[in-house]
């Protein structure tokens, strides 16, 4: 059985009982940083053998784990925060288990967006986590363009010596909102600032960022400045029925059928 274990990311205190337990009956755990692994571990007075599980080593960790789980060991996964596989190590891993047909679960806890998005108070019905923005400067714009009209709340991870030049390259590419950075989540000098894409953010760079962008503005429907009767008939004279119109005209509007269907009625003469 091999069990993913959500860490804390900061507050070593934000660690579940189940997650402890977890990583107490584990006959070894994968860690991504051996050395940050063992300050959780030593805190918690928790030893057992640990073996190295990173972004540059992952596919033979992989084969490593599937040979652990193949003798019935108990093997527990973790990161250096958060929950594995959330801009972590971890994916490789649950795509050999699930190949291999192994048995395998998620430990749930603290995540750095989620806590942010909750923090920061923008929009969270509708959101996109986006990560780090990663490769050349030229993919991170094309990359960044495909969400310029995404109305939901969008979230990104940003190191402090990035976020000047992530920020510029947000305003570029979604012009002058909202914008909230929070870091040091969990922890003593947690914060919380709002600013303007087009003014940047100010003061130190210290720490890292959780980065959160207003959704774009609906674009309004040049149809909804037909009348009713008008905005219907566009769509019967496209071949739809005046059940079919009616229902599109009343989606453009954002109101319910019902509300347009007086205006497909003809009076009685």
């Amino acid at each position: 059985m091999v069990s993913f274990v959500a860490t804390p990311i900061g507050n070593l205190g934000d660690i579940s009982l189940r997650a402890l337990d977890t990583l107490r009956e584990a006959d070894i755990i994968f860690c991504e940083d051996t050395r940050h692994s063992l300050k959780l571990l030593n805190y918690y007075e928790i030893k057992k053998p640990l073996l190295s599980c990173h972004k540059f080593n992952e596919l033979s960790a992989a084969e490593k784990l599937l040979s652990l789980v193949r003798e019935g060991k108990k093997v527990a996964v973790v990161t250096d925060a958060g929950t594995p596989v959330i801009s972590d190590p971890g994916n490789l891993l649950v795509q050999a288990l699930r190949k291999e047909g192994a048995e395998y679960t998620l430990i749930p806890g603290a995540c750095a967006f989620v806590a942010a998005l909750v923090l920061s108070g923008f929009p969270a019905d509708k959101f996109a986590f986006l990560g780090f923005l990663r490769g050349k400067t030229g993919e991170k714009r094309e990359f960044l363009r495909r969400y310029a009209e995404f109305d939901g709340t969008l979230a990104f991870y940003s190191a402090p010596q990035d976020v000047e030049e992530d920020i510029r390259l947000l305003a570029e590419a979604f012009g002058d909102r909202e914008a909230c950075a929070v870091r040091e989540i969990t922890k003593v000098h947690e914060s919380v600032q709002y600013f303007r894409l087009a003014q940047g953010l100010s003061g130190e760079k210290r720490g890292e960022y959780v980065l959160l962008v207003q959704g774009a503005a609906p674009r309004e429907n040049p149809l909804n400045a037909l009348s009713e009767e008008e905005h219907i008939d566009h769509y019967v004279r496209q071949g739809l029925s005046v059940k079919e119109a009616l229902k599109a005209a009343a989606k453009d509007r954002g109101v319910s059928k019902s509300e347009l269907y007086k205006f497909t009625v003809k009076p009685k003469e």
